[in-house]
C-alpha cells in the first residue's frame, strides 16, 4: 500500500544530517503525524534529504503546502476529501494518504464512495475500480490501527 521507509541513518551517514535550525525534523512531521497518522514514506524522504541538503527549501515546501491544504473557507474534511478524489482522477499513490486523512478528520465511508463516484464518472471504470480497491485499504489500515491500539 505505501512505499518503502527509507533508512534515515543511511541518509545522515551518506547526505548529511537534518540542518534546520529553526524547526526540527520532529516538528515539521507533527503535522503529517496529527492529519494522517504517520509520515509517509516519501514525505519523511524529503523532509530528511532536502532537510539535510536544502532546508530553505523544505521550509518554502512546508508553508506552500500548509497554506494551501488549509483554505480558511474549507474544514479538514472537505479539503482532505476534495485531494482524495483530485488524486484518484489521476490514479496517484498519494489518493491513499488523502482518504485515510479524510477519515481521521470524519469523513464517512458513504461520503468516500460519493467522491469515487464522481470520478467514475469523469474518469470511467478505472476510478471506480482502484476507489474501492483504496476504500478497501483504508479499512484495513484502520482495523490494523484499531488491533494495534488494543494491545
Amino acid at each position: 500500500m505505501l512505499p518503502k521507509r527509507i533508512d534515515r541513518a543511511v541518509v545522515k551517514a551518506r547526505i548529511g544530517e537534518y540542518a534546520d535550525s529553526e524547526r526540527s525534523l520532529e516538528d515539521r512531521a507533527a503535522i503529517y503525524q496529527e492529519l494522517i497518522g504517520f509520515v509517509p514514506p516519501r514525505i519523511e524522504a524529503r523532509l530528511s534529504v532536502t532537510g539535510a541538503l536544502d532546508p530553505a527549501l523544505v521550509d518554502l515546501q512546508e508553508k506552500m503546502r500548509e497554506h494551501a491544504m488549509y483554505p480558511k473557507c474549507f474544514d479538514v474534511k472537505t479539503a482532505q476529501l476534495m485531494l482524495f478524489g483530485m488524486l484518484l482522477m489521476d490514479m496517484s499513490d498519494a489518493a491513499v494518504l488523502h482518504g485515510i486523512a479524510a477519515r481521521r478528520a470524519g469523513a464517512t465511508w458513504e461520503e468516500m464512495q460519493a467522491v469515487v463516484s464522481l470520478c467514475f464518472l469523469f474518469r470511467g471504470l478505472s476510478a471506480a475500480n482502484r476507489g474501492a480497491e483504496l476504500l478497501a485499504n483504508i479499512a484495513e489500515h484502520e482495523a490494523r490501527q484499531d488491533t494495534q491500539a488494543k494491545g
